[in-house]
């Protein structure tokens, strides 16, 4: 079945596949963390039962995504060995030790407070079971912080040298690890995460307030996840804009994809639509705003915008695909923005929980989180090619010298072990969030403190 594509076409979708399966779950686990411990802090403020419950009811479904990310992103991890032991031997210098500072600081963090957060509710204060919560929260964005520092690192090098032996090392870490890129990256990936996290509590929320309108927990929940899209999802857009700026100034040509342009002009335009053809260099079937692209990247409608006219053809990125892959993920952080907006329009008119058409619309978008941090990851990565890191080694000269019966052998199992696999986990979490909130059991904290002090008294005794 995969006659017609070479090992090099064969690692790169093996990648691709399973970047995509990966990227799912931390984008899901750093947003519920946040959200965890959100909970946890205003039960512990205004003992209102409902955040408790809440609380419960993610904590079980947080469990199961990260379990699936951990395992996912281990396997990630190998292919670096298989598929791109060039890559490996090139930049280990840099990457391998901000791989090891993001499992010493991150994952040991997260590990370490994981199994208190989970199961020690009954079994230590309460103050210290939010700290490990905050502590489980503070362990999924040092992880993001780090991974997204050797990311941005292989979009936007710096702070290296080559040696003897053509490999990267390092002769400046504050440079490698705060990159031009990093900064702007990592607000953009932390956002992504907090609004995916929201539209799906919103869409959970949304589902038992269509059944009932009175569920105190479905209330609740609706109402945080809406007050994030009203305030973060604007916020998304701003921090985009610095983003693409960003990009404009050390990626051109990656932008030059994003926005359909293969020519150099000014008062660019801004393509809507349109059919990118790069065989012809142009936009066929093109909607497009006169001038509009130029008032974005540069803020002056008669700036000369860059297009891929200035770049040798070799190292175009595949325009079609980075195109149509920003306007999803545009479109979606519109709707998002939309969502924010209409929810605080209801809540001023005292319908937040009345309107039918505004809960059946945020149920629609409960999975589209996952949709824009997916072709987010798609212009970013497909976008820098290609280049594995960006202008110093492509990505055809980072293979492995690997058979293609190999990669095509390993990519069959993945495809099938991940669906059985990662298929079953997220049926499992829906159904846990097509459970009712309201019928999470509470303990009795003092009949659980009175239990604790009398087998203390009885093995002082004993």
């Amino acid at each position: 079945m995969f006659e017609s594509f070479d090992a090099l076409f064969l690692a790169r979708f093996q990648f691709a596949f399973t970047i995509a399966f990966h990227i799912i779950f931390p984008a899901f686990t750093i947003g519920v963390a946040s959200y965890l411990a959100v909970l946890e802090g205003l039960y512990l403020k205004t003992r209102n039962p409902v955040y408790q419950q809440l609380f419960r009811y993610w904590v079980k479904i947080f469990a199961v995504a990260f379990g699936m990310g951990v395992v996912s992103g281990i396997v990630m991890s190998y292919q670096f060995g298989t598929n791109w032991s060039v890559f490996s031997d090139k930049a280990g210098p840099v990457i391998g030790p901000l791989m090891g500072y993001e499992v010493l600081t991150a994952f040991f963090l997260e590990a370490g407070f994981l199994g208190v957060m989970l199961f020690g509710m009954n079994k230590v204060g309460e103050k210290l079971h939010f700290f490990a919560t905050l502590m489980v929260a503070v362990g999924t964005a040092i992880s993001a912080f780090w991974i997204l520092s050797v990311n941005s690192w292989m979009q936007t090098p710096a702070g290296y040298a080559m040696n003897d032996v053509g490999q990267f090392v390092v002769t400046d870490w504050f440079e490698v690890v705060f990159n031009p890129s990093f900064p702007y990256r990592l607000a953009h990936m932390l956002l992504a995460a907090y609004l995916t996290v929201a539209f799906v509590v919103g869409a959970v929320g949304a589902w038992h307030l269509l059944k009932d309108k009175t569920n105190a927990a479905a209330r609740k929940m609706f109402s945080m996840a809406m007050w994030m899209a009203l305030i973060v999802a604007p916020l998304q857009v701003l921090v985009g804009d610095f983003h693409g700026l960003n990009t404009q100034e050390h990626q051109p040509a990656k932008v030059a994809a994003m926005e359909g342009h293969f020519h150099t002009e000014a008062r660019a335009p801004l393509y809507l639509f349109g059919m990118p053809n790069q065989e012809t260099a142009e936009v066929d079937y093109a909607l497009k705003v006169p001038g509009l692209a130029s008032i974005i990247l540069k803020h002056d409608i008669d700036a000369e915008v860059t297009g891929l006219d200035q770049f040798p053809r070799e190292d175009w990125p595949p325009v079609a695909t980075v195109f149509w892959a920003f306007r999803i993920m545009v479109g979606v952080g519109m709707l998002m923005v939309l969502a924010g907006l209409w929810s605080g329009f209801q809540r001023l008119r005292g319908k937040l929980y009345d309107n039918k058409l505004l809960l059946r619309f945020s149920l629609l978008m409960g999975p589209m989180g996952f949709v824009a941090v997916i072709a987010g990851w798609i212009v970013t990565e497909v976008g820098r090619q290609p280049w594995v890191i960006y202008g110093l080694l492509r990505t055809a000269d980072a293979a492995s010298p690997i058979d293609k019966a190999g990669v095509a052998g390993s990519l069959i199992a993945f495809i099938v072990v991940y669906f059985l696999v990662f298929g079953a986990g997220t049926f499992y979490i829906l159904r846990k969030m097509a459970g009712n909130p309201e019928q999470v059991t509470i303990p009795d904290y003092a009949k659980h403190k009175a239990t604790m002090a009398a087998e203390r008294i009885y093995d002082e005794e004993v």
